[in-house]
Parts: structure tokens; C-alpha cells; sequence
């Protein structure tokens, strides 16, 4: 599938009002992973690509390293990739560079958040500081601009509830960012009830599709979601999470037992290893290559 037929069929999916889900990757292997569990899409999260640097989620790493990982799902999958970019990396400039950048290498589209840079994980423990409303319009305003092909997503994020403000101050600044140009809107919350966008589904006005990150609702489904308003739903971190206590459980057992008898039962096998790093189609295009080869000569 071409860039422009992954660009293309994301738009038309979110054109139809469908829920759309989306989950969150790191690289290849997961991107791949989650195209296998059924996703519409693969979200590049920072907060993922951070921790398998071993790195917290605090703008440590560049644009380039973002970019690379990003890149890297894409070429794994047949999904269209979504990037975090967190603020954007800096100011408007930055913010320009970055849609140029992600744009060439095949990206869908990008989401930046209208918190300062650097920022900080918006479940950590800092205090979560947002840059004005015109500040964060001239961003969005400006990746749209930057853009050449018009199927690129721009998405805006307000952390207004991450940042304790109320639903007035939330609704003002998506209005903004959807004033700018923003093809879709991230609302985010981090509380254990879904209040807070229910009030905003309530009284959004705009005509954008909404966007949840349901990290703190285990229990909502996106039936719930849609129906509060937010057709479009980001698993952003659960992969990574999954994968950290199951592999913290396994190297544990091994060194205890001092044999991998015991965990061998919970492991994939080598072929289901092989299969997702598609050993077989690469033999057979070497085959073939030899085989064009010998024609030649």
C-alpha cells in the first residue's frame, strides 16, 4: 500500500463518522502487532518511544529520533501511522520542519499538544503548563500550511483538563484549533470518570471529529465513547504495558529455575516469531532475485 493510499483510506474511514480505533507502537514488531489485533490505525506514542529508550516522557529525545521510530512502523505495516509529537519540538519553526519531515517520510499525520516545551507525561507528577490559545493556533496554522499533500493529517491536542482548567477554557481552545485548521481534535483527560468529556461532548459545537485517550477508563468501551461524542479512540500505551510485566515474568523464572523449562508453555514460538518478521516472503524473494539473476547470465 502506497503513502497516499494510507493517507487516503484513514480519511475516508473518518469522513464515514465509523469508530475508528487506533493503538499505540514503538516499532516495527508492535506496529505489525497491532495491524494483526485488527486497528485501523498505529499511534507512534511518545510516551513509548521514550520508555524504550529508557527515558521518561519529558521531550528528552529529538524530532530525528521520534521521526525514525515512526518511520520505522510505517515500513512494518500496512496501516496508516499517526505520530505523537508531543508540543511539536519548539515553537512554530520546529512545528514546520517536523510536518515537512514526517509528511516526506510517509507519516499520515501528526498530533502536537498545546502544552510548553519541553513537556512533561501528562500522568506524571510535574505541574502541566499550557501555552496560550493564539500561541498554539499560529502551530497548528502553520502545519497546515507547511503540508503539501492535503491528505496529511493535522491533529490538535488540548491538555486543558490535564492542566486543571475548566470545560469553558477546553471548548475555547478547540474551537481555536479547529479555526486554524485542524483536521481532528484530541480531548484528554486523566481522570477515573469520563465527566469531563462528557461535558465537552456535550456542549462541542464544532464540526472536527473528537478524539479520546482513554488511559485512565479501563472500563469505558467505545460504544460509550462514541455516544459522549468521540468517535475516535487512541489505546496509546497498552501494548508497551502489557509487554513490560510479561517479559520482567519470564526473565525472573529463568533465572530462578536456571532453565526456560517453565516458561516455555507462555512463550511464542520461533514460527510465530518468524511469521511476524515474514522470514518466508523475504526467502522467496531472494529466490526470485537469484533466480532473475540466472536468466541473465
Amino acid at each position: 500500500m502506497t503513502v497516499t493510499d494510507k493517507r487516503s483510506a484513514l480519511r475516508r474511514l473518518l469522513a464515514t463518522g465509523k469508530s475508528v480505533t487506533l493503538a499505540g507502537a514503538h516499532d516495527g514488531l508492535g506496529a505489525r502487532l497491532v495491524g494483526e489485533a485488527g486497528f485501523n490505525a498505529v499511534w507512534a506514542s511518545g510516551l513509548e518511544i521514550s520508555a524504550s529508550h529508557g527515558l521518561p516522557d519529558e521531550s528528552l529525545l529529538g524530532m530525528s529520533e521520534f521521526l525514525a521510530a515512526a518511520g520505522r512502523m510505517d515500513r512494518a505495516t500496512h496501516l496508516p501511522v499517526i505520530a505523537d509529537c508531543d508540543s511539536g519540538f519548539g515553537d512554530v519553526g520546529n512545528v514546520i520542519h517536523l510536518v515537512r519531515e514526517y509528511e516526506r517520510a510517509g507519516i499520515a499525520g501528526v498530533c502536537i499538544e498545546d502544552k510548553i516545551f519541553p513537556k512533561s507525561n501528562s500522568f506524571g507528577r510535574r505541574p502541566q503548563t499550557l501555552v496560550s490559545i493564539d500561541e498554539f493556533a499560529a502551530k497548528i496554522r502553520a502545519a497546515v500550511h507547511a503540508r503539501c499533500d492535503p491528505g496529511f493529517l493535522v491533529i490538535a491536542r488540548t491538555e486543558a483538563f490535564i492542566a486543571g482548567e475548566p470545560v469553558d477554557e477546553a471548548l475555547a481552545r478547540g474551537a481555536a484549533y479547529e479555526r486554524a485548521g485542524a483536521d481532528l481534535l484530541v480531548v484528554h483527560t486523566k481522570r477515573a470518570d469520563t465527566a469531563e468529556l462528557a461535558a465537552f461532548g456535550a456542549h462541542w459545537t464544532g464540526h472536527i471529529p473528537l478524539i479520546a485517550i482513554p488511559t485512565t477508563l479501563p472500563d469505558v468501551d467505545l460504544a460509550t465513547l462514541r455516544a459522549l461524542g468521540f468517535p475516535v479512540v487512541v489505546f496509546a500505551n497498552h501494548g508497551l504495558r502489557a509487554a513490560i510485566p510479561a517479559i520482567r515474568s519470564a526473565l525472573r523464572e529463568i533465572r530462578l529455575a536456571q532453565r526456560a523449562g517453565t516458561v516455555e508453555p507462555v512463550l511464542a514460538t520461533l514460527d510465530e516469531v518468524f511469521a511476524l518478521q515474514r522470514t518466508e516472503e523475504w526467502s522467496i524473494a531472494r529466490a526470485n532475485a537469484a533466480s532473475r539473476l540466472d536468466d541473465i547470465r
